[in-house]
């Protein structure tokens, strides 16, 4: 079930206070998302927040990942700050029931199509990057990353082939639409950045590329001033590598850019510190945001879990969904300003634990 926290002053005064859903989910979602709530409390911002389970916890609790109360708040919501799913434990059950199809549902459900995963490499990060430090200072991109369709969504199972084996299949599609409305995406962001986007795809051998490169292609002709190149996954991945500093907006479909986001965290330092924004054509101001970090249950309540991806998205959840720019950006400059100060977690190199890198974060605010 549900459970609602305390109102805000402004609730108690009959103005529209926001509603934020916490689905915390598994492993260390729990810590992260707790941490994240400590910051946004020590702003002092009127919101209201209720919390439900997702994922594993739910399946344990409610015998599925997605409950329909869990769902209904969801929608009720202005914005959802999620933590993670996953856990070996649930591997065995039918895929329907597996944590990750919780967030697959909320994607669908939700029309959660345009994921955001900035990545930028903080000074005093430097050495926690496997990338040369003049190289990895360079990196300052926002991967804009199609989520409501691709292989994850397509036909898949199981299935006896003509000599007798088994095959797996997964259908990746895409149709004109999709591609069209998340390129639009692509391009506005461009259009407030750099003005640089960059089309990743497979054109050169998958039809579902092709046809992604000529939409995209097509939309452009309404973005003159946004200076478009198409690149093959591959090799963007080493580009990425090589030099990081080309790219500012990255445009791609869905299991591209989960796949290049994971790349470019670690290029940018650790995983730990990447967060994202899903936002939703069903309503536009809704959006769901959390750390693109997995549930990493072999070290969950060990306090070991770095906050910092999941306290960013926060800071992108303030932006996005409720227009609060100022608190955003006093979330983002406190945690630029800890790690500056040598704030560190292991993933880092370092010995916080997860509520002392928080700790020195609410230091700088």
């Amino acid at each position: 079930m549900t459970r609602r926290y305390p109102a805000k002053a402004g609730e108690e005064r009959g103005l529209r206070v926001p509603l934020i859903a916490l689905l915390p989910g598994d492993g260390i979602g729990p810590e992260v998302v707790a941490e994240a709530r400590r910051v946004l409390d020590a702003l002092a911002l009127d919101l209201t927040f209720e919390e439900a389970p997702v994922g594993g916890a739910a399946y344990t609790q409610l015998g599925q990942p997605l409950p329909p109360s869990t769902l209904d708040l969801a929608k009720r919501s202005d914005a959802i700050l999620f933590g993670s799913v996953g856990d070996p434990q649930f591997d065995g059950l039918e895929r329907r029931l597996r944590p990750e199809a919780a967030i697959l549902g909320l994607r669908r459900e939700l029309g959660l199509f345009a994921n955001l995963r900035p990545a930028t490499l903080m000074p005093g990060l430097e050495d926690a990057s496997p990338l040369k430090p003049e190289i990895a200072g360079a990196i300052d991109l926002l991967i804009v990353r199609e989520s409501n369709g691709d292989i994850y969504f397509g036909e898949k199972g199981h299935r006896t082939g003509l000599d007798g084996l088994r095959e797996g299949f997964d259908l990746m599609k895409y149709d004109e639409s999709e591609v069209t409305r998340i390129a639009r995406v692509g391009f506005e962001t461009a259009r407030r950045r750099r003005k640089k986007l960059c089309s990743i795809d497979k054109a050169n051998v998958l039809e579902t590329s092709q046809l992604w490169r000529d939409v995209v292609t097509e939309v452009s002709e309404d973005y003159t001033d946004v200076d478009l190149t198409h690149m093959y996954v591959d090799n963007a991945a080493m580009q990425m590598v090589r030099d990081p500093g080309q790219f500012d907006v990255i445009v791609t479909g869905n299991m591209f850019g989960d796949i290049l986001s994971d790349q470019a965290s670690m290029c940018a330092g650790s995983i730990g510190m990447l967060p994202s924004a899903t936002l939703s054509a069903w309503r536009s101001t809704l959006g769901l945001y959390e750390p693109i970090h997995g549930s990493a249950p072999d070290i969950a309540g060990q306090g070991k879990a770095n906050p910092c991806a999941t306290i960013l998205s926060a800071a992108m959840m303030l932006r996005h969904s409720l227009g609060m720019e100022e608190p955003a950006q006093r979330i983002e400059a406190a945690v630029a300003k800890a790690i500056k100060g040598g704030a560190r977690t292991a993933d880092l190199g370092g010995n916080l634990s997860t509520t002392g890198m928080t700790d020195a974060i609410l230091a700088g605010l």
